[in-house]
């Protein structure tokens, strides 16, 4: 029996399938500037697609943190004591002076955020399923693994959405996860090593972080890219392999690690695509996605310079203006497969009782 969750409540249809709670965003005493990070990217976001008009604060999914619960349907008990240690902590966010501080402090200002994000992808999961798509606009902490993080990742929350779904939702039997983020996925590649439920898709600059050889076995669609690849070769390439994944097999949901760290400049990534290729590489795999009426679930993952948030709302707003997400379009769920098996049973169940 799965263990009770807060995580897996029913959302207003009113809502968005939008996930975001102003706990995401790391600030305390400046300490967040020591990474290169943008610690308060997500609010950004938020605002932007505000202005906008597109969003207000009633119509967003609150995200709830994640419990100890619900971290140890992946995470070990073992690793999860490791993270009372404020240096095991320093170690994964990379900001040293974390060291220093007592670590109440440090599960307040820096691992509750994380937590929350963390919730927010396991909630956006369900919704994904419930609506047809979902965009957590934190989460795809996508170097955590069970029993180990790394590279700003504390909790991984791309394998306990996943196994969430797998344990809880009816259907929901494979998935597919799309790492786009511009470094090597090897924490979900780890998790799933063995299971053959998963099919992950993986592009990324071969020569960075983390350089998992042992978890390349796990990603059954590699594209190894050069450094400063630019955005025609790029886009050529993720069209590819998307619609080359979701031919060779059709997933029950897809997890969309949208990493902006492609990002031309970006300190980390070593690629050079636009702020005009990110939104289309959104756009290519939403468009991918919606064709073969797979629900969608897209987290935000890396992404180290002050724009990206203006970026990420970009494209969002871009897939709102394209209509590959759409509130009416979300809450009516006939783009649900689900939900339209279920109403074209219902009609046949009507049309039988009426030649009766």
């Amino acid at each position: 029996m799965p263990h009770r969750t807060e995580l897996y409540q029913d959302v207003p249809s009113t809502c968005w399938p939008i996930v975001y709670s102003p706990d995401y965003n790391i600030t305390f005493m400046g300490l967040e500037k020591l990474h290169p990070f943008d610690a308060g990217k997500w609010g950004k976001v938020i605002d932007f697609l505000k202005e906008e008009k597109l969003v207000v604060d009633d119509l967003i999914v609150q995200a709830r943190e994640a419990t100890e619960d619900d971290l140890l349907v992946v995470h070990t008990r073992r690793y999860l004591n490791k993270l009372k240690w404020s240096f095991v902590v320093a170690t994964i966010t990379e900001i040293p002076p974390v060291l220093f501080l007592p670590n109440f402090l440090v599960q307040r200002k820096v691992l509750k955020p994380l937590r929350t994000q963390t919730g927010g992808t396991i909630m956006a999961g369900k919704l994904a399923v419930d609506r047809g798509w979902a965009i957590n606009v934190g989460g795809g902490f996508h170097h955590c693994s069970s029993d180990k993080g790394g590279g700003f990742c504390a909790y991984a929350d791309i394998t306990l959405a996943i196994k969430f779904l797998f344990e809880r939702v009816q259907g929901v039997s494979k998935a597919t996860i799309i790492d786009l983020d511009a470094h090597q996925g090897n924490g979900h590649e780890r998790d799933f090593m063995d299971d053959s439920r998963v099919y992950i898709m993986d592009a990324y600059n071969r020569y960075i972080y983390p350089g998992d050889g042992f978890a390349k076995r796990a990603i059954k669609r590699k594209v190894e890219l050069e450094w400063g690849t630019e955005d025609t070769e790029y886009l050529q390439k993720v069209q590819t392999h998307v619609e080359g994944a979701l031919n060779e097999l059709k997933p029950d949901i897809i997890v969309y690690n949208a990493g902006t760290d492609i990002l031309d400049g970006d300190p980390l990534g070593g690629l050079a695509i636009s702020p005009q290729g990110i939104v289309k590489r959104d756009e290519v795999v939403f468009k991918a996605a919606r064709s073969r009426r797979i629900p969608i679930l897209m987290v935000t993952s890396g992404g180290y310079q002050k724009r990206t948030a203006r970026i990420i709302a970009d494209s969002i707003l871009n897939l709102h203006n394209l209509g590959l997400i759409d509130k009416e379009l979300a809450t009516s769920g006939v783009e649900n497969p689900k939900v339209e098996q279920m109403l074209r049973n219902s009609v046949a169940d009507l049309s039988k009782l009426s030649l009766q």
